[in-house]
């Protein structure tokens, strides 16, 4: 993925467009925020481990709180 967005940004920094650094940029971040939240979906849906089960964690709560967070966009 970055040496998509990479090769996109120097392609745009040679034309001198930097609208379109900034929009790739951008899209690269968010890429990378969605690609972490989904790793920490992942990670929250696997089988806990017996310490996580003790303190109380629920993956499907933590699916709720995002579900939520992502509405207030």
């Amino acid at each position: 993925m970055e040496s998509i967005y990479r090769e996109a940004y120097d392609r745009a920094k040679k034309t001198g467009d930097e609208r379109r650094m900034a929009d790739l940029d951008a899209a690269y971040q968010r890429e990378q925020l969605l690609l972490e939240v989904l790793l920490d979906i992942r990670d929250g849906l696997r089988s806990p481990s017996p310490s996580k089960q003790e303190t109380g964690t629920n993956p499907l709560a933590a699916i709720d709180t995002i579900r939520r967070i992502t509405k207030l966009r």
